[in-house]
Parts: structure tokens; C-alpha cells; sequence
């Protein structure tokens, strides 16, 4: 009788080892997953916008010789246009389902609501608040701590923002690097 104490609390400490890497692999696909649908979203709101839209950037002070120091910038991607997408685009991670490697077991978000209104393949797809609130927490956590770092990258035209931003630059993709370069 005594015996399978002893074997028992083995047990419980070898599964309570497991956990906190289960929790810290669910977090890594989390922030990960959230930076990337971060970009991606940014990115379309970023297209979306007239390529012919400018803006006035510079000093509205006159120069001793009677000129002023202003340029026009195309809007889409002005640091005034793209901190106003990173106050709401948060907002959107509503639209983003969770979805599990059979094969790995890691997450990964996708939308679940197509911009476009196209009909979208849900099978395998977890969509839920507590999904929705992870994700969109994960993403207003990201904005704000690398809101300099996304207006760097997509203030000009870059090629592989996902990965030069989240893997690359934040490493919060790091053991990402395999995930597909889906567009939306």
C-alpha cells in the first residue's frame, strides 16, 4: 500500500514538470501568432489606402528666407497614418481563430472571416473569447512595445516584414521560422 505513494508523487512531479512548458509553448505560439496577424492586418489596412493620398510632413514655420520645410508623403504608410492603424487594429484579432498542428500540436491563428466575404475553410479551427482575448491582449502587448519597430519596418516598402519583424527583430517567432507565408 505504501509503495504506490512514493510512485505516485513521482508521477505528479514528472507531469508537473511538463506543464510549465506546455504553458511556455502556448505562450511563444501566442505571441508569435499575434505578431503575425499583427503585420498581416497592417499590411492590408496599408493597401487599402488611395496610393494617391498624401499627407504634409515637416515644419509649418516660415525659414528666414520666406520658405517652409514641408514635403508631402504618401499617406499609406506616414507615421501619422500608421500609429492611427496601431490604435485599432487589435480590434481585428476577432476575426482570428486558433488552429493546432495535428502533427506538433503548436498553434498557429488564422482569420476566420474573410475581408473579401469569401467562404473560408474552418475545419480544425478553435474559435472562441478566449481565443479572440488572448490574441487581441498579445497583439496590443506587441504594438505597444515594438510600435517603433513596426512604423520602422512598415513606414517604406519592405519585402518579409512577418519574419524580419517577428523572428528576426523581436524574436518572438524564433522557433517559428517553418510556419507558412500565408497572404491574406
Amino acid at each position: 500500500m505504501r509503495g504506490w505513494i512514493p510512485a505516485l508523487l513521482g508521477l505528479a512531479l514528472a507531469l508537473a514538470s511538463l506543464l510549465p512548458t506546455a504553458g511556455a509553448r502556448r505562450s511563444q505560439d501566442l505571441h508569435c501568432g499575434a505578431c503575425r496577424a499583427l503585420v498581416d492586418e497592417l499590411e492590408w489596412e496599408i493597401a487599402q489606402v488611395d496610393p494617391r493620398k498624401t499627407i504634409q510632413m515637416g515644419s509649418f514655420r516660415i525659414n528666414p528666407d520666406g520658405s517652409q520645410s514641408v514635403v508631402e508623403v504618401p499617406y499609406a504608410r506616414s507615421e501619422a497614418h500608421l500609429t492611427e492603424l496601431l490604435e485599432r487594429v487589435c480590434e481585428k484579432m476577432k476575426e482570428y481563430g486558433e488552429k493546432a498542428d495535428p502533427a506538433t500540436h503548436r498553434k498557429s491563428y488564422v482569420r476566420v472571416i474573410s475581408h473579401d466575404g469569401t467562404k473560408m475553410d474552418l475545419s480544425g479551427v478553435k474559435f472562441d473569447g478566449d481565443v479572440t482575448s488572448s490574441l487581441k491582449f498579445a497583439c496590443e502587448s506587441i504594438a505597444e512595445e515594438y510600435e517603433d519597430e513596426l512604423i520602422e519596418f512598415l513606414s517604406h516598402e519592405a519585402e518579409n516584414v512577418k519574419d524580419r519583424l517577428c523572428s528576426k527583430r523581436t524574436d518572438l517567432c524564433d522557433h517559428a521560422l517553418h510556419i507558412p507565408h500565408d497572404e491574406l
